[in-house]
């Protein structure tokens, strides 16, 4: 039941907003779960599938291979999420964590910092980078709380070994209001617009570079808004298309499903599931999680390349050559795709913040803007140097 792969114009591999198919969509979140094809899990919940955390540790004592197996098709071919019931037994280790995360967002605030693009100001706390903040603020913290296998456990089972682990701490204070519901990181964070240059393949594949993944720091009944998921959304193959579209928005906030956690929980999920923090009903819950964002270890090139230093010496040459008009813009794009940094990640969300809510600018758009306005190489390098600084860590 996934979206075709040839759109209305017959480009093969290639989708636009005009090939969204609802019914198609709702057939594969409207698929049943059949709890017999997780052999190892606990309960299905609302079309979740939920385990156990001593079923994960008895398979890390023998052979994890056909577990991690049973939830890497959960993953892609099945709901798409999955929660670990008690992953922290000593609760303590999440309550020192938590005091860590309060000391790092009180500093963040009394600095003026703390910017949450995905809220108003002051409805949410949120901590970016909160992975290296935390090993700095405390390393005892940090490794009695890192040390638990089981995040590695589900973190491999998806993408694999050599992941690399973010992490970003949100605190939804009373009355913060639900998220839209909305896809991830990579291709969740592109406009519809770029989206439609991607082959679909490329959308396919996107899934498999990332994991999203949440340790619950408070107890979460239903009231707190828990985040609100959509099962089998994932396998929707135009849905990086579709997540912005009011019918399937409408579709979403009708259908999506909610589970309490409790506190120590793990809750995993595809990063292309539909899903979206809930609202904060209660008048006293602060709702903690730690947001993780773990990548695949192919996400890297080969070799490690200085553009800012390559930019540089490329200015001056290239401003004449547009000055003389003898540049054409598809010329210019080319020498800048090459030359320049056309990804935003990773950044320093801090002091690099997102713009419109998905992506930083990047050193392309900035090469493109010093050329279009005609900038001096001294201007030029000046703001090369501010977004260097910005970026940094």
């Amino acid at each position: 039941m996934n979206a075709p792969s040839r759109v209305s114009g017959g480009h093969p591999n290639y989708s636009q907003r005009g090939d969204l198919n609802l019914d198609a969509f709702t057939a594969l979140c409207e698929a049943p779960v059949d709890a017999s094809a997780y052999p190892h899990c606990a309960e299905v919940r609302d079309r979740v599938v939920i385990y156990a955390a001593d079923t994960l540790r008895r398979a890390l004592a023998s052979d994890p291979r056909p577990l991690m197996s049973e939830i890497q098709h959960l993953l892609r071919h099945g709901p798409g999420v999955v929660v670990v019931r008690q992953a922290f037994t000593d609760l303590a280790v999440i309550d020192r964590h938590s005091a860590v995360f309060d000391t790092i967002l009180h500093n963040e605030a009394q600095q003026g910092g703390g910017a949450d693009h995905f809220a108003r100001a002051g409805a949410n706390g949120r901590i970016w980078n909160a992975l290296q903040k935390a090993a700095l603020q405390s390393p005892k913290s940090f490794i009695e709380y890192y040390s638990n296998p089981l995040i590695g456990f589900l973190a491999e089972a998806w993408l694999g070994p050599h992941y690399t682990v973010t992490a970003q701490v949100n605190v939804v204070r009373p009355g913060g209001q639900a998220q839209q519901p909305h896809r991830d990181y990579h291709l969740g964070f592109r406009t519809v617009d770029e989206l439609e240059h991607y082959p679909l393949d490329v959308h396919r594949m996107s899934q498999y570079l990332t994991l999203q993944g949440a340790v619950a720091h408070t107890d979460m009944p239903v009231e707190t808004g828990p985040t609100l998921l959509l099962p089998g959304s994932q396998r929707y193959d135009l849905g990086y298309l579709a997540w912005r579209d009011p019918a399937f928005i409408d579709y979403f906030n009708r259908h999506a499903v909610q589970l309490p956690l409790r506190k120590g929980d793990l809750l995993f999920f595809n990063p292309a599931l539909f899903h979206a923090a809930g609202t904060n009903h209660t008048r006293d819950c602060h709702r903690m999680a730690n947001l993780l964002q773990i990548s695949s270890a192919f996400g890297k090139p080969m070799e490690a390349l200085d553009h800012d230093r390559m930019v540089l010496a490329l200015y001056p040459a290239l401003l004449q050559r547009v000055q003389g008009n003898h540049l054409s813009a598809r010329d210019q794009a080319a020498v800048v795709a090459t030359a320049a940094q056309g990804y935003a990640f990773p950044t320093n969300l801090d002091s690099d913040p997102p713009l419109l809510g998905l992506a930083p600018a990047t050193g392309q758009d900035l090469l493109h803007r010093a050329l279009d306005e005609r900038w001096s190489p001294e201007r030029f390098a000046e703001q090369v140097e501010v977004m260097r600084c910005k970026r940094r860590a």
